[in-house]
């Protein structure tokens, strides 16, 4: 090899590894790491089913953290990074858009839900009726009602529609409050109380429980999941990102998963 080719070599070799170290400098793109996603718990998993789809589909893994809506909105307002919000009810999402922290234009409705009155599958008891006042009071006997917090959205309207049904003076004494729904499911599930109030979703999901009554849609508010890319305080999140995981849901094949997990199209 002459002097020449040499040089040559040698230059193309310190190119090479230039552009190899300013790669490695360069920032990450946003699709380098998975889209953090804030949901309600009764969504665990009909969306833990979406972020797989949707990562087999798109190759984009979705990072999914689940608690009581309001304790989400509560994290997001103090800076949590997630970049896609999905509430159980439409007053936390409204709660964050009077912040400025979500984005208003792409924020839309995913799914629709019933309220249940569940039982340990084991009691041997019938259904309750829900139209005698006395009739959940006599149920739980010496027993609690499980069921969400006031500020969590299951446990609003089960307030709601305890008191429309007039039913809340006799068990208002008497709750075991949760910090959301699927630890109400839970205490049910493992027999520590004799009723709940949930979503008709939940008690699909726990095989432990059975419907001893369904409540009336006119008893409380609609029980709508809305959901929007979040604006971080940070100004890190991934609204495209966001809004490309929302467009998926609210389409053909995120909707198909909805239904099929006992989810209602929203209204």
């Amino acid at each position: 090899m002459s002097m020449k080719e040499g040089d040559v070599g040698r230059r193309r070799v310190l190119a090479l590894i230039g552009a190899t170290a300013l790669a490695g400098c360069a920032p990450r793109s946003s699709e380098d790491r998975p889209l953090d996603l804030f949901a309600a718990a009764s969504l665990r998993e009909v969306l833990d089913a979406a972020a797989a789809q949707y990562d087999r589909s798109w190759g984009r893994r979705v990072r999914t953290t689940y608690a009581g809506s309001a304790q989400l909105a509560r994290q997001i307002a103090q800076g949590a990074p997630a970049d896609l919000f999905i509430s159980a009810d439409e007053d936390w999402m409204d709660w964050l858009q009077g912040r400025g922290l979500i984005e208003i234009a792409a924020r839309r409705r995913l799914a629709a839900n019933r309220l249940v009155l569940v039982a340990p599958a084991s009691a041997g008891a019938g259904l309750v009726d829900l139209a005698s006042p006395d009739a959940v009071a006599q149920r739980l006997g010496e027993g609690r009602l499980a069921i969400a917090e006031a500020s969590v959205p299951a446990g609003r309207y089960g307030r709601q529609a305890l008191m429309r049904l007039n039913l809340w003076s006799q068990v208002k004494d008497r709750l075991a409050s949760t910090a959301d729904v699927r630890a109400a499911l839970a205490l049910v599930a493992r027999g520590e109380t004799p009723l709940g109030v949930v979503y008709a979703t939940d008690a699909r999901v726990e095989p432990k429980v059975r419907v001893a009554a369904v409540f009336p849609t006119d008893a409380h508010v609609p029980i709508l999941y809305p959901g929007a890319p979040v604006r971080r305080l940070d100004g890190a999140g991934d609204l495209q990102g966001a809004q490309a995981f929302l467009d998926f849901l609210a389409g053909l094949q995120g909707q198909a998963l909805f239904r099929e997990f006992g989810f209602a199209p929203p209204v």
